[in-house]
């Protein structure tokens, strides 16, 4: 039996902290004008994040996050969305690139250096 399997640990490709981000997510929709949600990372690592999100979408989709206190901004793709009743869904986004300097000094992870940081 494996590690994962015995301890529940699931492997990751980067270390994953609770930190609540103030970020911008812009989408989209087909056929409609572009919208845009002021909203908090839940969870990041150097791959994306999960966020905390009132517009609705779907796994798939293309959306920008941009982090305001640093003035950068990333397309990410849509990787699961977690509906939460009368509430804002979970989203989980996925960087295109990994990108751990994305979230500032205050994400400072485990192998950081694989990454370039």
């Amino acid at each position: 039996m494996s590690y994962e399997k015995s301890t529940g640990i699931e492997n990751r490709r980067s270390q994953r902290l609770t930190l609540h981000i103030p970020v911008r997510v812009r989408w989209t929709p087909p056929h409609e004008p572009p919208i845009a949600e002021d909203t908090v990372t839940i969870v990041v690592n150097a791959h994306g994040a999960l966020i905390s999100l009132a517009m609705r979408v779907k796994p798939g989709t293309r959306v920008y996050v941009k982090n305001p206190a640093l003035a950068l901004d990333k397309e990410c793709r849509i990787v699961r969305v977690q509906e939460i009743p009368h509430g804002k869904s979970e989203v989980a986004v996925e960087f295109m690139q990994p990108d751990p300097k994305f979230w500032g000094p205050q994400y400072v992870p485990v192998g950081a250096k694989e990454f370039g940081s």
